[in-house]
């Protein structure tokens, strides 16, 4: 039962020490058990970084007029990643709260300008199979209709699908570096040729990848063209606190020249509060997360980037040859950057299962769907767990392939069952229904996963599965 507001106050150190029991069956990131989610490096700089915060933890980036040295360090942070970007002096932007507010506003502005400059009434974007969900949100969010370009085998969307999808109504095409699912980047220099002959803004996704890929490339890493150097890209998204390991949340949205960024403004003329003019989603802007952003690029400079870069591109290195040793296991795709999935070879061993192994040894493992399989995201701090990581998933293969019955136990059965059930907007309805039961007045536990795969009670996917068998037993199937 949560607690309502006490009649009186408590004191400071009493409230701090519930807050920190309250993380008690929180995932073990500092030990490199998480493999998404959190970017922590060691107590260090998770104390710099809070320091940072606190310094303006009053301030309100509302008004640019008002504090005006949040307004010149968001123009410092704009400019710091314009430049890693290889982006010209024209390159403009905002501070977001992040990425999916970054990817939001790319909707919104792309979508008026279409309406503005072509009298497009019925806006269309042109997004691969492997986009974030963040971009189906911003559909849902502003009326844009979703054209969906289907994958090659190696993850990358058909460009000759993509140009056949193009027409009047199109008002963006999306590109990642990389997508989330597999880590792989999409042909933005061949994509940004097709936007440039079309006419098309082009925005790409570097939400995971914008504060990485620059210094992998400049330790010598084959990247390929993916930033503003390619001419059709109109706009970037990159998240600082991702791989810039600022705190939560920071995250960017430039464009090439402010003829865009224009289109992304808010501005009401008559309000009885008088007028009002704002950059991006929120109206209130944490001063918080601008001084940390700020703090952390000045904090490590292009050389530490450069290092985290290495250690992590060893560690991603090192895990993938560890999959890839394992015979039932192998890498999808051609992943280049900081993550990556890999799937079982062999039709008798359930992926799922191994993950179940995994997480019962302390790991917290994601998995993907379409395909089946496991996912990381690596970082600097996940170097020193590479070694155990290989020989726990090792060891995890070996028990789901004595014991296969473990693919219709637990949290492999719930996620096998999931990635199957044919009636998505069905699943997408009793989803909605389940989830918004955890935000009744009072609150409640938000179980997304498998409960009985940690052994406690049944979690939302295990209650979605059930929902399902149940359904279809009602039918006589």
């Amino acid at each position: 039962m949560h607690k309502p507001m006490p009649e009186r106050g408590r004191a400071g150190p009493e409230v701090l020490a519930e807050l920190d029991a309250f993380k008690a069956q929180d995932p073990r990131f500092k030990e490199g058990r998480v493999w998404s989610l959190v970017y922590y490096l060691d107590e260090e700089h998770s104390g710099f970084i809070k320091d940072a915060y606190h310094s303006y933890a009053s301030e309100n980036g509302l008004n640019p007029g008002a504090f005006k040295s949040l307004k010149k360090i968001e123009s410092e942070v704009i400019a710091a990643t314009a430049e890693i970007l290889n982006g010209t002096e024209d390159v403009c932007g905002v501070v977001t709260s992040g990425g999916t507010e970054s990817c939001l506003m790319a909707v919104k502005t792309y979508r008026d300008m279409a309406r503005d400059t072509r009298g497009v009434k019925k806006p269309e974007m042109i997004l691969p199979e492997t986009a974030h969900v963040a971009w189906f949100k911003a559909s849902e969010y502003f009326g844009v209709k979703i054209r969906l370009v289907p994958l090659t085998a190696d993850f990358t969307p058909d460009l000759k699908k993509l140009k056949s999808l193009i027409n009047r109504n199109t008002v963006m095409i999306l590109g990642s570096a990389p997508e989330y699912p597999h880590g792989t980047i999409d042909p933005i220099q061949e994509m940004g040729a097709i936007a440039e002959k079309k006419n098309i803004p082009l925005h790409v996704d570097a939400c995971v990848g914008g504060f990485i890929l620059p210094f992998i490339e400049d330790n010598g890493g084959a990247v390929p063209p993916w930033d503003y150097r390619v001419p059709g890209v109109t706009s970037i998204s990159a998240d600082i606190h991702k791989y810039g390991y600022a705190a939560k949340g920071a995250s960017t949205i430039t464009y090439r020249n402010l003829d865009y960024l224009r289109y992304q403004m808010f501005v009401y003329e008559n309000w009885a509060g008088g007028v009002f003019a704002s950059p991006a989603l929120l109206g209130t802007r944490p001063g918080g997360g601008y001084s940390a952003a700020w703090s952390v690029l000045q904090y490590f400079g292009k050389e530490g980037y450069r290092q985290l870069a290495r250690e992590t591109v060893a560690a991603v290195h090192a895990l993938k040859a560890g999959v890839n040793s394992i015979p039932e296991l192998a890498v999808m795709g051609n992943p280049i950057g900081p993550l990556f999935s890999f799937r079982s070879t062999d039709p008798t061993l359930s992926i799922y299962a191994v993950g179940d192994q995994m997480d019962a040894r302390g790991w917290q493992v994601n998995r993907n769907q379409f395909p089946e399989g496991l996912h990381a995201m690596v970082t600097a701090q996940h170097l020193k767990v590479v070694d155990q990581y290989i020989a726990d998933l090792k060891a995890s293969v070996d028990v789901v392939r004595a014991n296969p019955a473990l693919a219709r136990e637990g949290g492999a059965a719930t996620y096998g069952m999931l990635a199957h059930v044919p009636l998505r907007g069905m699943v997408r309805k009793k989803v909605l229904e389940m989830f918004s039961e955890q935000y009744r007045a009072g609150g409640g536990e938000l179980d997304l996963s498998s409960g009985d795969a940690a052994g406690g009670p049944p979690g939302l996917v295990d209650k979605l599965v059930n929902w399902y068998v149940q359904r279809q037993q009602r039918k006589g199937r």
